[in-house]
């Protein structure tokens, strides 16, 4: 595989999409839906996850985290592919593609994606580099709730109109908690390497029993959030149809638990990043309809 491919992570890029899919999908309910500015939110969602990718690549290569006894898939940086400088040139690179949307969308909607777009990648960077890069504190979850469900979410909706819809909540809750169920099965795989290395994630700290009990909350979670938004938000009721679906993560906590090679953590792994894109997609259907 090409190593900058390698370095995207592209089983990952469906979390960027997935909130930009929702909250456009209630741009369309509420008559304001541009298609323009659905392209942009979405291309440019998918370059700064890109962008993330690259910086977290070349955090852990540098810091030592990605090792040859890593059970994930192998990483440019730390295998040599990919020298540190190359993939900042990279990052800076693809931050400037993700610029040009950025200000296509800061015509349309205003000052406000500026600093939702600033403040999300100082955040996403600050996950593996920085003097205290958070997701070596166990911190990572919490802004990946934050950032790829609520602000991706809400802020994709945003942008249509330049105004803040509290129905967009419960989605923007259920994408979270999704997107926070990737990082978790990442986490869980790497437990013994990160422990080795000296990254507390917070699958290291809670152990591998308690992790599988978190992943399996927050698939409950996105079921509890979309039906939620059925009953106070104004969601159809066909929106239901996401909040079963999402329940079958269940079955992923269940192989998670006692999975133990790499190429099932991995299967695992992908598997939740599909069942994000998946619910998003009946999600949104909903909504749009």
């Amino acid at each position: 595989m090409n190593p900058w491919l390698l370095a995207a992570r592209p089983p990952t890029l469906w979390a960027a999409v997935a909130p930009v899919l929702v909250g456009s999908s209630l741009a369309v309910r509420d008559n304001v839906f541009r298609a323009d500015v659905f392209v942009v939110t979405t291309i440019t969602a998918v370059l700064i996850q890109v962008a993330v990718n690259f910086a977290n690549d070349v955090g852990d290569g540098v810091k030592g985290t990605d090792n040859p006894d890593r059970i994930g898939p192998p990483r440019a940086v730390a295998l040599g592919l990919i020298t540190p400088g190359q993939m900042w040139r990279g990052v800076a690179v693809v931050l400037g593609l993700a610029a040009l949307g950025g200000l296509y969308l800061t015509w349309v909607a205003g000052w406000p994606v500026i600093v939702i777009g600033v403040v999300s990648i100082i955040a996403s960077f600050g996950y593996t580099n920085g003097p205290r890069p958070y997701g070596y504190l166990g911190l990572g979850e919490l802004f990946v709730f934050v950032f790829f469900g609520l602000v991706a979410t809400i802020g994709s909706r945003f942008v249509h109109d330049a105004t803040w819809q509290m129905d967009a909540v419960p989605g923007a809750v259920a994408m979270g908690f999704l997107a926070t169920a990737i990082l978790v099965a990442n986490n869980v795989r790497d437990i013994a390497t990160d422990q080795a290395a000296g990254k507390r994630t917070l699958a290291v700290r809670l152990g591998r029993t308690r992790s599988v009990w978190f992943y399996t909350a927050l698939f409950v979670g996105t079921s509890a959030s979309i039906a939620l938004g059925v009953r106070d938000s104004g969601y159809p009721s066909t929106a239901l149809a996401a909040a079963l679906l999402s329940l079958t993560g269940v079955w992923l906590a269940r192989r998670l638990s006692t999975a133990t090679t790499g190429p099932t953590l991995i299967a695992i792994l992908k598997g939740t990043a599909r069942l994000q894109l998946a619910v998003a997609v009946v999600l949104a259907a909903a909504l749009a309809v």
